[in-house]
């Protein structure tokens, strides 16, 4: 059988370091090429797309060959060690292409950037220019500052930026999918993580304007998006005041909601994200509508009602749980135990019946045992995940454990229990798949399968992908019911049925 094995697109290994390239607009060209790549989360992916669209505006044309670049940009991850020393070895591929180009700008963006700073301009020569996530309108400037011979830096946090007013291009061509920015930042500080010193403070944007860029999605023939956010279960807008802008926002999408309840929701009190799903939901029964990530302190029951009453809502929910044990989950900074966790659970379960679910675990943190090692094991079979993304644990500089904990398991005891962990997913993957086995799935086409011209591929309710033969009457873009036959650990095969009136 071939090898079917999609990643899922939370985190999909294959766009780890994509190009992105536009359509260039010849009115606003200045002759200058942009290249950037992206690594890490979605919500990089994301960010690079904000930054695409403000560099446009200053007339910059993206290419996807970096050797023909003028300015060449990398948004970062820091999560991990190796995500950064993947950002330090593509740095050196660049090399050549600085010789035969001493004009080349050569930026660093993100997490990454915010982490090591000024620094990273001394630990990399090559680097003109080192931009913080909140800091990309002030790009046009910067690189005016590299031409003019200077290095630049500027990794200022904000507690207001969310670049609410900002169109971004899309990185992802098929037109189908899209991730829609609703907050930046968090306010958690798990121990392990560099994300509160690298991303700032929790800052929610404002519903309109979210509403008005999922509309306008929508309008040009997308029919999924994601609502990303670091912890999308903390979004809070307190005030349906608009500014000036807002304002505009507001008008763009007055004819097609001034009789919508969905901006009504918050007035009182404001718009939590049970009301911020509904209120996406609420612009047409066929835009689908996912979320990542969730935290289990805030997973609430109404965010959960509100995915059961709305079918364009997906039925698929990451929620990470790091540990199974409650005191590796305390040195972690989770604001959980065990027990909660398993009650959030036992409230999806109950709620959504038919909900897929995720999660992160990491192995090997600081202290761990075996026994509570075992307790992760025993989580995994508590819940039976659909998929999971799985990592040793990796002391990242400057963050609480760093400071506090030694990380004192040995690589090997990591590894097994990684091994050990990654085979028990696999199990309960596959049997999530085979449970599908015989029932209809409803399907949105993104396009050809990776394997085949001759197979569509789209994700299901539960977003698992499924392959399936092409056929005249469905193209991407189109909803279709797919019958399931056969499973692989990640993938579901079938053909389409007709749909019933």
């Amino acid at each position: 059988m071939m090898d079917l094995l999609i990643p899922d697109k939370t985190h999909d290994e294959s766009r780890q370091g994509e190009a992105l390239m536009l359509k260039a607009e010849t009115a606003k060209n200045n002759g200058r090429k942009l290249y950037i790549e992206s690594y890490g989360c979605a919500m990089n992916f994301s960010d690079s797309e904000i930054v695409a669209s403000i560099l446009a505006e200053s007339g910059f044309e993206t290419t996807a060959d970096y050797s023909v670049a003028d300015v060449i940009f990398i948004n970062t991850c820091s999560i991990r060690e190796n995500a950064e020393q993947r950002v330090r070895n593509r740095l050196k591929e660049f090399t050549v292409a600085k010789v035969k180009n001493p004009g080349l700008v050569v930026g660093v963006l993100g997490c990454m950037a915010e982490r090591l700073k000024s620094k990273f301009l001394e630990e990399e020569k090559l680097v003109d220019v080192v931009v913080g996530p909140d800091a990309y309108r002030d790009l046009p400037n910067l690189i005016n500052q590299v031409d003019d011979g200077q290095k630049a830096v500027n990794v200022l946090l904000s507690r207001e930026e969310t670049y609410a007013d900002i169109s971004p291009v899309r990185l992802n061509s098929n037109g189908i999918n899209a991730f829609v920015s609703i907050m930046r930042g968090c306010d958690n500080m798990c121990s392990f993580c560099v994300v509160p010193f690298t991303r700032g403070r929790e800052r929610s944007r404002d519903p309109l304007s979210i509403v008005a860029e999922c509309r306008d999605l929508f309008d040009r023939g997308y029919r999924e998006v994601t609502l990303l956010g670091q912890n999308v279960d903390s979004y809070k807008w307190t005030s349906l005041q608009p500014s000036p802008k807002e304002r505009a926002l507001e008008g763009q999408i007055e004819a097609g909601v001034e009789n919508d309840k969905s901006l009504r929701l918050g007035e009182v009190g404001g718009v939590n994200f049970a009301n911020l799903l509904e209120m996406v939901a609420l612009i047409d029964p066929d835009l689908r509508v996912r979320f990542s990530t969730s935290h289990p302190k805030d997973i609430t029951d109404e965010v959960l009602y509100a995915i059961n009453k709305y079918d364009n809502i997906c039925n698929y929910i990451h929620l990470p749980v790091q540990s199974g044990n409650s005191r590796i989950l305390d040195l972690m900074n989770r604001t959980y135990d065990r027990e909660w966790y398993i009650n959030r659970i036992d409230a999806i379960r109950r709620i959504i019946p038919d909900c897929a679910i995720s999660t992160d675990v990491i192995t090997g943190f600081c202290s761990e045992t075996d026994e509570e090692h075992k307790d992760t094991v025993s989580m995994m079979d508590y819940v039976k995940y659909d998929f999971a993304y799985m990592f040793k644990y990796s002391e990242r500089p400057g963050t609480l454990a760093a400071k506090r904990y030694a990380d004192d398991i040995p690589e090997e005891v990591k590894q097994k229990r990684l091994t050990e962990i990654v085979a028990k997913q696999q199990e309960y993957s596959f049997y999530r798949m085979q449970a599908r086995i015989g029932r209809v799935e409803r399907v949105l086409i993104e396009g050809f399968s990776k394997k085949s011209d001759k197979d569509y591929c789209g994700r299901s309710d539960q977003n698992a992908m499924v392959i399936f033969p092409v056929g005249e009457n469905y193209k991407p873009g189109q909803y279709v019911n797919v019958l399931i036959e056969r499973s692989t650990t990640a993938t579901l095969i079938g053909k389409v049925i007709p749909q019933t009136p």
